[in-house]
């Protein structure tokens, strides 16, 4: 991001803040201004393609991200993922839970199908997803690893937050978002994956998310 470009959203993030101190709480607000006001919380990343594996871009110069419940956030990456929910987990106790209350397993590619889904049994639990099968695997496992993920969400706005209360296993989704590193001073870290071929701890995605889409 070119110094100017973070000038004019500064400006922008600044205008939006007066607006909404100027307007009562439980003023309805219109669409662009929803939207407006999440653009300034989260600037969207590049979009994956309709079909295609999630992708994974640059963090454009000048990026910052707000910090959450005095926790510092740090963007590692824009992502973007299409997939279907193979299956979702809600949290209430961990450290992790005041910034991702849920978890989604997502799969892509022919971990969408219901053929290879049918002969796998799929669950989540301690911030894990996890799966088996009986005899031999409908696909190969290298495959399985590269086309699913258990994902940890932090909603950027009260409406994405809406919208993750109601995503259930099976809903097809689209989510946009920054791959993101949690700090906190007495040395707590929370840190996403930046790769989709790997499995067991530290595999999952911290994402914090702009857009949550159901397609």
């Amino acid at each position: 991001m070119r110094p100017r470009h973070a000038i004019v959203l500064c400006i922008a993030a600044c205008l939006l803040l007066a607006w909404w101190l100027a307007h009562p709480p439980g003023t309805k607000l219109s669409q662009d201004t929803r939207t407006a006001l999440a653009n300034a919380a989260c600037p969207m990343p590049p979009h994956v393609a309709r079909g295609d594996v999630p992708l994974q871009t640059n963090v454009p110069d000048g990026l910052v991200l707000p910090a959450l419940h005095q926790v510092r956030m740090t963007p590692l990456a824009g992502f973007s993922v299409e997939a279907r929910v193979l299956g979702r987990e809600n949290y209430f106790a961990d450290a992790g839970a005041k910034f991702s209350p849920a978890d989604l397993a997502l799969g892509w590619g022919r971990m969408r199908e219901d053929a290879v889904l049918d002969k796998l049994a799929i669950s989540q639990g301690g911030r894990f997803f996890y799966y088996r099968w009986r005899n031999t695997p409908p696909i190969p496992p290298a495959e399985i690893v590269r086309s699913a993920s258990n994902m940890h969400i932090i909603p950027a706005t009260p409406e994405v937050a809406r919208v993750l209360d109601t995503i259930h296993a099976d809903d097809s989704v689209r989510i946009d978002g920054w791959l993101v590193r949690l700090d906190a001073d007495n040395g707590w870290h929370w840190v996403s994956s930046l790769s989709r071929d790997d499995s067991g701890n530290g595999a999952c995605e911290l994402v914090y998310t702009c857009a949550i889409t159901r397609e």
